[in-house]
């Protein structure tokens, strides 16, 4: 089916399960953040799962072809999978800076950096149990949460320990495919917000990531959540090095920023994601507007490369506007799939 859509990674979290005032008021958490959830921790898992049932629930009423289960279990997208690996100390925290130059409590990193278990298995097969759709879910990328830490171990060497990193993303990426997941998809927003770094030694650790992955595999690279950083540049500073990423998919932005597509074209053989929903404004877009955005990518990909989302997680938008735009967006690629099937 030409223009298969579905969500970049999250789904807003209902209020009765997260404190969302407090969620929107600092940047998306590296470090544990447990007084963000309402729930009381010996019920918060029962509640994260009835709560992911309605994420799965409203994309599926939505009708997006491929599901996941929203996020809705992660204070952020990076920190349930960062902190859970070895060589981190969680209770002394380190300081690195944000995307956009502000000090943030990060993970410290003093030794070396290892899996001790699988993380989103678990979440993995719940989502698998409840759907009869596609299925994707999301894990950081090594070279990004190696930009998300104060790395202490290794000489305080970024790129030693985004080897590292790699390295339990791999093993996380086999056992999500092994597990039932249709699609694994890899954050790397930092590639984006720190390019000199990621020709260094990103795009290596990121291959890395995907060594020996038998399974379809994506990355996302976008400018950053639209309800924290507003201005969104005309290009991106990354994304045409990512023509030697083994993944299949390249996950990328076009709505809020607008962007010239024909750069989409620098990534021949790879399906793109492309991201057709603005989520600076809460206002749903029409169908019109998307099947536009989805016509912009197509004078440069084939239609059978273009698969069709959100520019990126719906974390912070109102839970009726998440939908309403979801519902919009399936619209809108299907007015363009008729088109082309039509003639």
């Amino acid at each position: 089916m030409l223009f298969p859509t579905m969500l970049v990674g999250s789904y807003p979290q209902p209020d009765w399960l997260i404190d969302r005032a407090k969620l929107a008021g600092r940047f998306p958490p590296r470090v544990r953040a447990r007084e963000l959830w309402r729930i009381p921790e010996p019920f918060l898992e029962e509640a994260q799962n009835d709560a992911t049932l309605v994420a799965i629930r409203a994309q599926e009423e939505a009708g997006l072809d491929i599901v996941t289960d929203g996020e809705i279990r992660r204070e952020s997208y990076s920190n349930r999978f960062a902190t859970a690996l070895e060589g981190v100390d969680l209770d002394n925290p380190g300081t690195a800076l944000d995307r956009s130059g502000h000090p943030n409590p990060v993970p410290r990193v003093v030794g070396p950096i290892r899996r001790m278990h699988a993380v989103e298995v678990e979440d993995l097969r719940f989502l698998r149990a409840h759907t009869d759709r596609k299925v994707k879910i999301t894990v950081p990328g090594p070279f990004t949460m190696s930009q998300q830490a104060q790395i202490d171990h290794y000489g305080g060497s970024r790129e030693l320990a985004a080897m590292d990193y790699a390295a339990a993303v791999n093993e996380e990426i086999k056992d999500l495919i092994a597990a039932g997941a249709d699609i694994v998809q890899i954050d790397e927003p930092y590639m984006q917000a720190r390019p000199g770094d990621a020709r260094a030694y990103g795009l290596r650790a990121l291959n890395r990531a995907l060594e020996g992955v038998e399974g379809t595999t994506a990355v996302h690279i976008c400018f950053g959540y639209a309800a924290i950083i507003h201005e969104r540049p005309e290009a991106y500073s990354f994304l045409p090095e990512l023509a030697g990423c083994s993944c299949q998919q390249i996950s990328i932005e076009t709505a809020q920023s607008n962007l010239d597509c024909k750069v989409l074209a620098t990534l021949p053989g790879k399906k793109i994601i492309v991201g057709v929903i603005d989520l600076s404004k809460v206002e749903v877009e029409s169908p019109e507007t998307v099947a536009a955005r989805i016509r912009r990518a197509l004078e440069h990909v084939p239609a059978e490369n273009v698969l069709v989302a959100p520019d990126c997680g719906m974390k912070y938008l109102p839970r009726d506007s998440a939908f309403g735009k979801l519902k919009s967006m399936v619209a809108g690629a299907r007015m363009v799939r008729e088109e082309l099937q039509g003639r």
